[in-house]
């Protein structure tokens, strides 16, 4: 098999030797639209994170077959085109679920414990000027009988929601779809959840029914000093209006994904008067090295699979 990887650096530090295994590889660490068409001309499989797959690079690739997404999400494939052209199109699901709860939980904790406000004032050499042993700053909350609203209950909604329920949360729910029934958590309505919950965390697709699902008027309806976490996907939190509102509001809110990615600068969420109620990472909850791994080694069991087939 011919084998081209479009955008290996999205795998970091993983080994992708398994690939070789499997016939010719050529692998490229970055590809940008223009250069996709060229580089997957004489492909037989294409392995892709995100650079988009469509008609166009379709038809400049005559002898592919298939097309691996080494993700989840499968929006940068035309699908049309592919089943048109016999093509077949596979993904991996699951691998980060561990990965992504575990940081929705780290977010947590950094925002609702002050981490970076008492990380900062024992750096500075203010503790060492204390006169008793404990210096008592922002204050925190235990987690348990807090109120913890869930959007999006899919695998990984799931699994937060029973971490949560171990800390003792009560946990709430609100299925984006409409279509998510689980009778261990109590279903509601999104105003509902919004106005009742301490911490509300997103796990939950990007579409139309949940692009800006959370805007100025969700955020006006949060509970002074409660957390908000979007691990699902940029685009479900209004980026313009959270700039706002953080900073007339006490709230505090974790982003692990935005509209753009990488971060575009002059950026509103930048420009904030209270950075310290606002912690971004780097799309980074799905990236342990454990997923990473099961990662590569379910796409590389999807190309086998489709060879034996």
């Amino acid at each position: 098999m011919n084998i081209v990887i479009l955008d290996a650096l999205t795998y970091g530090d993983t080994t992708l030797a398994g690939f070789d295994t499997l016939g010719e590889v050529i692998v490229h660490q970055t590809t940008s639209a223009d250069e996709t068409a060229e580089r997957v001309r004489d492909a037989e499989v294409i392995v892709t994170n995100k650079v988009v797959i469509n008609d166009a690079v379709m038809e400049s690739a005559p002898n592919l077959k298939l097309i691996c997404i080494a993700a989840t999400g499968m929006n940068n494939i035309d699908h049309d085109s592919a089943a048109r052209r016999g093509i077949t199109v596979k993904n991996v699901a699951g691998y980060s679920t561990d990965a992504v709860v575990q940081h929705t939980f780290s977010m947590l904790f950094y925002l609702m414990g002050h981490s970076r406000y008492y990380d900062e004032y024992v750096k500075s050499g203010e503790w060492q000027r204390e006169a008793v042993f404990a210096h008592i700053g922002p204050s925190f909350s235990e987690l348990r009988g807090k109120t913890w609203g869930v959007i999006g209950l899919g695998e990984i909604g799931r699994n937060v929601a029973k971490i949560a329920s171990a800390f003792g949360a009560n946990v709430c729910y609100y299925s984006t779809s409409g279509k998510n029934e689980n009778s261990d958590f109590e279903k509601t309505t999104l105003s509902r959840l919004i106005e009742n919950s301490d911490i509300i965390s997103i796990h939950a697709p990007l579409n139309p029914l949940t692009e800006n699902l959370i805007s100025h008027s969700e955020l006006l309806q949060m509970k002074d000093g409660a957390v908000l976490l979007n691990l699902g996907r940029g685009g479900i939190v209004d980026e313009d209006a959270l700039s706002v509102i953080i900073d007339v509001k006490p709230i505090f809110v974790g982003l692990d994904v935005l509209v753009k990615e990488p971060m575009k600068t002059p950026h509103p969420l930048l420009a904030v008067k209270h950075p310290e109620r606002l912690y971004i990472t780097p799309h980074i909850a799905w990236t342990s090295r454990e997923a990473r791994e099961r990662l590569i080694a379910a796409t590389i069991d999807n190309i086998k699979t489709f060879v034996t087939a």
